[in-house]
């Protein structure tokens, strides 16, 4: 296929046909097995990194593009915990941001931006005014204070270490950065959560020089399905402690439910390296919340902060079309929620099993 015939072709077919190999092998089965499933950092001209604290399970995750990105952000959960987000709507004058934070710690970890905006600042990366540049980092935050503790928590030298830390290289999954102090499950109290964590993945489309990515800290309320089969791999786990409640099937039925108002939220990026302007980006950010949809059962609650990040690194040669690649970042998404949970391992002195230790019915 020719490069320019790219948007024509994904147009003129059913997107499942245009889009065969998206979840090739990526989605895990029921052996627990964390398939490959490629990085943010596969997207041209971006770099990630990740700070976890030692003293308890929290950090902070970077994805970093110094020559600037065309970004937008898309909110639909009702607990946000959110840092530089009116910028990146298509009417606000500034186009690019240098860097987004994913931070533990609550409101607590919008701090980290700030260590964000010193190393940026260093690389002379920034929003040129005056005799310097003001970089532009967009932040959000999940609550995790109750993992561990409520200190510390990410702070400035923690997202300044994150961009030491980044790399074109994989990103680290599992227990680290933001994702360190998530958990999932939450419906019926913190007894019955289990540990979540950070997963990401990428699709490369077809010879266009195309990739989308995503990268995203996974601590929902509800349980995470995987979209292929429909079933529960990771969520609010039964009385009897082996397998899982099914919290929509509890809430249809009537059950009674008191959540953990604010303790929750699942934070993410989508990337791609196809140019586009910051109103098709907004788009493409709010389709890419169908991810979420797919894989997080319930989803966008009035206790989940859910918020997704779009970026553009502008760099492919070809023009796409929006459309395709919003729904290719939510197949991507939803991909790097499953692998949040499957990446991630148990913490037994928090009474925290991961989904790969954790015994099935």
């Amino acid at each position: 296929m020719k490069r320019r015939d790219f948007t024509r072709s994904l147009l003129s077919v059913p997107l499942a046909a245009a889009i065969p190999a998206v979840f090739e092998g990526a989605v895990l089965a029921e052996s627990n097995a964390l398939l490959p499933g490629g990085s943010i950092t596969d997207v041209p001209g971006l770099k990630a990194g990740h700070y976890t604290l030692k003293e308890r399970p929290t950090g902070c995750t970077v994805v970093m593009c110094e020559k600037g990105a065309v970004a937008a952000v898309d909110v639909r959960g009702s607990a946000p915990g959110t840092r530089e987000t009116d910028l990146l709507n298509p009417i606000n004058a500034v186009q690019e941001v240098n860097a987004i934070l994913l931070s533990g710690g609550s409101a607590y970890g919008l701090d980290a931006a700030s260590g964000v905006m010193r190393y940026m600042e260093e690389h002379d990366a920034g929003f040129r005014i005056g005799g310097g540049v003001v970089p532009i980092v967009p932040a959000a935050i999940l609550m995790d204070l109750g993992v561990g503790g409520f200190r510390p928590r990410p702070d400035a030298e923690a997202g300044y270490h994150a961009c030491v830390a980044a790399s074109s290289g994989p990103l680290a999954e599992g227990n680290v950065g933001a994702g360190a102090g998530a958990t999932v499950g939450k419906m019926f109290g913190p007894k019955y959560r289990m540990k979540s964590g950070l997963g990401t993945a990428s699709v490369k489309i077809g010879d266009t020089g195309i990739v989308v990515g995503a990268v995203v800290a996974v601590n929902a309320v509800g349980d995470i399905i995987d979209p292929q089969t429909g079933k529960i791999v990771c969520g609010a786990r039964s009385e009897d402690g082996k397998g899982y409640r099914n919290t929509m099937n509890a809430i249809m039925g009537g059950y009674r439910v008191v959540p953990s108002p604010g303790a929750n939220t699942t934070i993410g990026i989508v990337a791609t390296n196809a140019p586009f302007t910051k109103t098709e980006m907004n788009k493409i950010a709010q389709m890419s919340h169908d991810g979420y949809a797919r894989a997080i059962n319930p989803v966008h609650t009035m206790y989940d902060g859910d918020t997704i990040f779009a970026m553009s690194t502008k760099l492919a040669s070809v023009k796409a079309d929006v459309t395709a690649i919003g729904a290719i970042a939510a197949v991507v998404m939803s991909r790097a929620i499953v692998r949040a949970v499957m990446a991630a391992d148990s913490i037994p002195a928090l009474d925290l099993p991961a989904c790969r230790n954790y015994p099935k019915e």
